[in-house]
């Protein structure tokens, strides 16, 4: 999915001159951030305030396209979260909106219950 969407952001940029893509693959881990194990997780998400983050993150300087997937329902260890890419101008566009959108997102956005 991420090699399909830098493709047609490529074929997109006619006008905008992108000069950098960001992708982000957030995979459930084996262990939490507090080392304890993880069998999985339950993952759902509000898919308007994702629209209203997304619009937001858009209308910034520099970005050209972001594309965002979540996965959703009961995750096991190694299983894709959510797929994130940012692209635009120059690395420092993108770099914060980046790092910012993910982390609205993982705030904001997705429910999260370890298994």
């Amino acid at each position: 999915m991420i090699e399909t969407w830098i493709k047609e952001i490529k074929a997109e940029d006619s006008e905008y001159n992108v000069g950098m893509i960001l992708a982000h693959n957030g995979i459930v881990r084996a262990f939490s951030k507090y080392g304890s194990p993880v069998k999985g997780m339950r993952l759902s998400y509000d898919k308007v305030r994702l629209n209203e983050v997304l619009k937001h993150f858009k209308d910034r300087d520099g970005i050209a396209k972001i594309k965002v997937w979540i996965n959703e329902g009961n995750l096991k260890v190694g299983d894709d979260i959510m797929y994130v890419v940012v692209a635009g101008r120059f690395r420092t566009d993108i770099m914060p909106v980046f790092q910012d959108l993910i982390s609205t997102i993982k705030k904001d956005v997705v429910n999260e219950t370890e298994l």
